[in-house]
């Protein structure tokens, strides 16, 4: 039996997509969490696989501002000691990074590499789970996304579907611009990362992969509500009047060329994940 792909964060919305792929191992939580680097490394040392992918990270963004030690702790150390057990195995290690790295300015897409600069401890912890990884010497890829949703879990459709079946009306952000990613077709792309660098390892750097077509969040929201056949209005908001713990970039367009120039794997529309939608509330 050749070895398996390990995948970390069974229990997010991308790693419970891995989990179910033919020749993957996820781990959750109770094998491998992320405030124990030491043991993330020692789960791939155990399992000896073809190839790692992280799906797992702190994600809640607003938090991470009252606990930087513990985003960083997860998105930069547990990677890094990941990275480092791949490196020295001699297997490929994909991480999932964000679009958050960058400070939202302008108005074309973000280039892999554009200069990163965070606008807050999320995408700070972030950009040093990146350089952790590269840091660690070994045939690597990391994928920055955005907004990445799917049709259960706790992410901006669900919550959608859930107020749009409760209320009349709601009002979302509309000059935040970027492209949401479904879940689904990330693992995906993560697992054809994975194994095109075994055989591919001068493959390795750093890449954007999201979906397609660009929008704004308050467009998201009047799609959902469209494909659901709720009859809930949305009104556009602006962030200032909107406020939150962590800034948020306004542009978070990603330029994903050089992805599909070397995967073969194109941009997801997001629109087809909205095709099932109902009324109901998962």
């Amino acid at each position: 039996m050749s070895a398996p792909i390990l995948a970390f964060g069974r229990s997010g919305q991308v790693g419970g997509y891995l989990a179910a792929m033919p020749g993957v191992v996820a781990l959750g939580r109770d094998a491998a969490d992320l405030s124990d680097p030491d043991a993330c490394a020692a789960a791939i040392r155990a399992h000896a696989p073809a190839a790692v992918i992280n799906a797992a990270a702190w994600t809640a963004v607003d938090a991470a501002e009252g606990d930087p030690r513990g985003a960083h702790l997860a998105n930069a150390a547990a990677p890094g000691a990941m990275a480092q057990a791949a490196a020295r195995l001699g297997v490929p290690f994909v991480h999932i990074s964000t679009d958050y790295v960058f400070d939202g300015s302008g108005d074309r897409p973000w280039r892999p590499d554009d200069t990163p600069a965070p606008r807050n401890v999320y995408g700070a912890s972030k950009l040093a789970g990146e350089r952790a990884v590269v840091a660690a010497g070994g045939v690597h890829a990391i994928l920055r996304t955005s907004w990445v949703v799917a049709p259960r879990g706790r992410n901006f459709v669900t919550t959608m579907l859930r107020l749009g079946a409760e209320r009349d009306r709601l009002t979302v952000v509309a000059d935040q611009i970027g492209a949401p990613t479904p879940a689904g077709d990330l693992a995906a792309a993560c697992h054809a990362v994975a194994r095109a660098l075994i055989d591919r390892p001068d493959l390795s750097g750093t890449y954007h992969y999201a979906g397609t077509p660009d929008t704004s969040w308050a467009g998201f929201a009047r799609a959902i509500m469209q494909a659901a056949g709720l009859a809930c209005a949305v009104a556009d908001i602006a962030t200032a009047d909107w406020p939150t713990p962590a800034a948020r970039p306004l542009n978070s367009r990603l330029d994903c060329g050089s992805f599909t120039a070397a995967f073969g794997v194109a941009r997801p529309d997001w629109r087809a994940l909205l095709h099932d939608l109902t009324g109901d509330t998962p």
